[in-house]
């Protein structure tokens, strides 16, 4: 995963040769009351193959990025600015029959808790078959057929038994597993997951990661995971987008932002994490909470509870600043100096 640089004729270059582009995306909410910029000017892209987490607090704005992705925002939120485009098709402005198509087919999605995406009055095959006739035209007995190939290759044991069966007659770790072999039924080029594995345990959770590993693998599907579970970003994604309040505060490469933040928020959610081989240690915490849709700070929406914070660069709005190397920050500090954050005393 890349980012588009704030130049439009370097950023229509990059789209030449990426799946998915997030281009400056704001969401808005119109309801009662007006709330603005409840997402505010993302950007990233991922290219075919390539595996990009997105992460943060409960409550950051990630799966209503992921939704505005799959077109499936509520109504009360509007995208009122910037473009979504998949292989140049801007998904903002298609219509929702373009959608429909594009989603099942070209864009399959993973959703965090599968026993209440899976429809329980459809059996598993039912569910799987449905989406290879609404998109591929084929016949019952050929996506039925299908389907249990799916469920084989996801790795559902007695897969023609369990085709039968309906989702409540399946534990949690194989309703994730059926939910992934409906994802995946046609095809598509790009997977949205969001949190995939919160629900399962440890040795479930390493099952599911190395079951989408091995699909991207083989079928060069890009991977756009939605989730704050560090442990699995750093064992399954190549590149990060870090999340706070609805902005993108710190991007790159998994291994070089985790090892050297360019944004306190990175930092502060590093130092949360347990220290193995550190016992009787008492974790780290953030100080406050992410503010509520509507009362953002002005300046730096992290400022509040930053430990660096400086009233007069801090309280001024944040731009997002090109570090080099795929690196790239939200942070008024990190950029002036053109330092990481470690090197900030």
């Amino acid at each position: 995963m890349t980012v588009p640089t704030t130049t439009r004729a370097d950023s229509s270059t990059q789209q030449q040769h990426e799946l998915l582009v997030i281009d400056g995306l704001t969401i808005d909410h119109v309801g009662s009351p007006q709330q603005r910029g409840l997402v505010r000017d993302v950007r990233l892209s991922i290219g075919a193959g390539e595996t990009a987490a997105l992460v943060g607090e409960s409550g950051c704005g990630k799966t209503m990025t992921a939704m505005a992705v799959l077109g499936l925002l509520p109504t009360s939120m509007r995208v009122s600015g910037g473009r979504i485009l998949f292989d140049g098709t801007d998904l903002v402005t298609s219509s929702q029959r373009v959608l429909r198509r594009l989603r099942g087919k070209e864009i399959g999605v993973v959703f965090q808790d599968p026993m209440s995406s899976l429809n329980p009055t459809m059996t598993l095959g039912d569910q799987i078959a449905e989406a290879r006739r609404l998109h591929l035209g084929e016949s019952w007995r050929q996506a039925r057929r299908h389907a249990v190939r799916l469920l084989d290759t996801v790795g559902i044991d007695s897969a023609a038994q369990r085709a039968r069966a309906y989702p409540h007659e399946l534990s949690g770790g194989m309703q994730q597993r059926a939910m992934i072999a409906a994802a995946i039924s046609c095809d598509p080029r790009l997977i949205v997951a969001d949190e995939p594995t919160t629900a399962l345990d440890v040795t479930v959770q390493a099952d599911i990661l190395d079951l989408l590993r091995d699909l991207r693998r083989d079928r060069r599907m890009a991977v756009l995971l939605v989730t704050h579970d560090l442990g699995v970003v750093a064992d399954f994604c190549s590149t990060v987008a870090v999340m706070y309040a609805g902005e993108i505060v710190d991007r790159g490469p998994v291994q070089e932002v985790f090892a050297a933040p360019a944004h306190p928020y990175t930092e502060a959610l590093l130092s949360a994490l347990p220290k193995l081989g550190r016992a009787r240690t008492y974790l780290e915490v953030i100080p406050g909470r992410v503010p509520p849709a509507g009362s953002f700070p002005t300046g730096c929406r992290f400022e509040p509870r930053c430990r660096h914070a400086v009233d007069s660069i801090c309280r001024e709005p944040q731009t997002e600043t090109e570090l080099g190397d795929g690196r790239g920050t939200r942070c008024a500090r990190v950029a002036g100096d053109g330092l990481t954050l470690r090197g900030i005393s």
